[in-house]
Parts: C-alpha cells; sequence; structure tokens
C-alpha cells in the first residue's frame, strides 16, 4: 500500500511540475529577423519574472503558418499580413521594433562598408544579369577598389521568409524588371543562386563561399563579422547600415491600428534613410485570449524595459507614441 502511495505522489508531483513549467513557458514561433532581440528580451524577461520564453526561428512563413494553426501562442512576421488576411485567419496583429536588411558580401580584402551597389545593381545581381565581381557597372560605383574577375555567388532565403518579403519589396519597388520577373513575397522563385534557411543560413553560407553575396539582418551581419555593402538610397545617397539611418527609415512610417499597423518602411525618402527597413509582427490567435494575453504582457515588458538591448543590438525600438497606438489596440481588443 505505501508503495502504492508513494507512485501516486511521486506522479502527482510530476503532473505538478509539468503544469507549472506549461504555465512559466510562452511559445512563440516565425521570423528570424528579431530573434537576437528577442532572445535577448527573453533572457531578461525569465529574470524579472521567471516566465521563459521558447521562440522557434523558423521563417515568417513558419509562423504565420503555426499561428494560424494554434500551435504556439504567438507567431512572428516581418511580412505584415493585410487585414483581410487576418480576419480570414482571426487574427490580431501589431509591431514589436524595427531593423534593417543588409546585403553582405565574402570577397577577399573587401571589408565592411567598402562597397558601394545601388539597387539597380543588387537588382541585375540577383536576376543574374550582372555575373562577375568586376562588371563595369559595380566598378563604376567602386573606383577605390579593385574587384576580381570572380563568378558572383548568389545567396538567398530557402524558407518562407519575412526578410525576404522585406528585401523582394525593396527591388519591386526600385527596380520595375524584379517586379515583372519575380516579384514580392516571402517566397519567391529566385533565378539564380542557393537557399539557406534563416538568417542564419544565409549568413553561413555566406561567411562559408569565397565570393559571395546574400541578405541578412544586421544583428547577423554583426554577429558573423560580415562585410555589408554602402546602398544608394531614394535621396541619391550611399548610406552605411546604422541604428541612425535605420531610424532615419522608421520615421517615415505612419503604422495605423485601424489597418493592423499594416505598413512596409523600404525605400523611404529620408536624406540618410537606410533603403531596405522594416518592422517585425507579433500575430495573436483572437480566439486564445489566454495566450495572447500572456504574449502581451512579455511584449509590454519589453517595451518599457527592453529598449537599451534593442539599441545595443542595432535595432530601433518603437516610438513613444507608436507603443501608447499597440497598447491602445490590446485594449481595444481586451488584451491589456
Amino acid at each position: 500500500m505505501k508503495t502504492i502511495f508513494r507512485v501516486v505522489l511521486m506522479l502527482a508531483l510530476v503532473l505538478g511540475a509539468v503544469s507549472v513549467q506549461a504555465a512559466d513557458t510562452l511559445n512563440g514561433a516565425g521570423a528570424s529577423f528579431p530573434y537576437p532581440v528577442y532572445s535577448a528580451w527573453a533572457f531578461d524577461y525569465s529574470k524579472a519574472t521567471g516566465v521563459q520564453l521558447n521562440y522557434q526561428s523558423i521563417g515568417s512563413g513558419g509562423g504565420i503558418r503555426q499561428i494560424t494553426e494554434r500551435t504556439v501562442e504567438f507567431g512572428a512576421s516581418d511580412a505584415p499580413l493585410t487585414p483581410e488576411a487576418l480576419q480570414k485567419s482571426n487574427l490580431l496583429q501589431f509591431p514589436a521594433v524595427m531593423g534593417g536588411v543588409v546585403p553582405v558580401v565574402n570577397i577577399a580584402g573587401i571589408k565592411a562598408g567598402q562597397m558601394h551597389l545601388d539597387s539597380d545593381a543588387v537588382c541585375k545581381i540577383y536576376l543574374g544579369e550582372i555575373k562577375f565581381w568586376d562588371d563595369a557597372k559595380i566598378q563604376s560605383m567602386n573606383s577605390k577598389i579593385k574587384l576580381p574577375h570572380k563568378e558572383i555567388t548568389v545567396v538567398h532565403r530557402s524558407d518562407g521568409s519575412g526578410t525576404t518579403a522585406i528585401f523582394t519589396t525593396y527591388l519591386s519597388e526600385a527596380c520595375p524588371a524584379w517586379k515583372q520577373k519575380v516579384g514580392a513575397g516571402t517566397s519567391v522563385k529566385y533565378p539564380v543562386g542557393i537557399g539557406g534557411k534563416g538568417n542564419e543560413g544565409v549568413s553561413n553560407y555566406v561567411k562559408r563561399s569565397d565570393n559571395s553575396i546574400g541578405y541578412v539582418e544586421f544583428a547577423y551581419a554583426e554577429q558573423n563579422k560580415l562585410a555589408y555593402t554602402m546602398l544608394k538610397n531614394p535621396a541619391g545617397n550611399f548610406v552605411a547600415p546604422s541604428f541612425k539611418t535605420f531610424e532615419d527609415a522608421a520615421a517615415s512610417g505612419d503604422f495605423d491600428p485601424k489597418k493592423d499597423f499594416n505598413l512596409w518602411l523600404v525605400n523611404a525618402k529620408g536624406k540618410n534613410a537606410w533603403p531596405i527597413a522594416g518592422a517585425t509582427f507579433i500575430l495573436l490567435a483572437k480566439d486564445k485570449k489566454d495566450a495572447s494575453m500572456k504574449t502581451v504582457k512579455f511584449y509590454d515588458w519589453a517595451f518599457n524595459n527592453g529598449d537599451t538591448k534593442a539599441k545595443e543590438l542595432v535595432y530601433i525600438p518603437l516610438p513613444k507614441a507608436l507603443k501608447d497606438k499597440v497598447r491602445a489596440y490590446w485594449k481595444a481588443n481586451g488584451l491589456y
């Protein structure tokens, strides 16, 4: 009898521990673009509250799919969903943080910020029309450096990706040929190149492949010591990716809660604006109120306590006015 009692007691303790663990874990999945800052916020949030964030960096397409299927408590996407798409899946959407997508290259002797490119050159490289680094168009923008006659290895995302959505929306707006032949979206059919999964995968491919070019969120370029390029923006200036140039792009955004904050930030008109900037968004299920409220608590904490960490990682925290709009949106939907 005592043995049976011990077994029942142990089972109760195990089940209790599982229940506590489930209650103290927030599960999300999606965009790899914000993964570095979400990880940093999660570490600090766990220390402050005891709640663990289990975030799977699987790409925006995966995040949209998982929250649509209700297998996570929140999804994350760098590609904002339209109000119609949100309504169809019974979802809510709000921006969490902003950042920049940067072209990165691996060319012997070329350091970060030395290579200059414009949207036409990037477009033609990814269309496969510019095949060698010493192409006259690229060399004309880089007269101070000698570029090799080496074939360009093009690297892109293989998974459904909000980073790809930002990058291809930038190309579609700036390059008519790209819009006509390829278009924009989380997944597109690239004419050339090899695919890597996540910002992590693209970073690794570029790092390992001589004479390559890829596109990643800036934190990945920094963490992997990849050589980012300068880019010519719509104002006609070559700018470097930085907190200031991302901030200038972010300042152009007028996020409207009535449209569920659906907004792109690419090709911003500011004098020093980085041309491939974007917000990253959180997706919540309207019919899973407890899960959505738990997610809101985390991001409300991040809005109050995470700006310094975001800036350290070269992300742009939401301006106070936009945070207030997001909180009003939460409140209007019964989550705050």
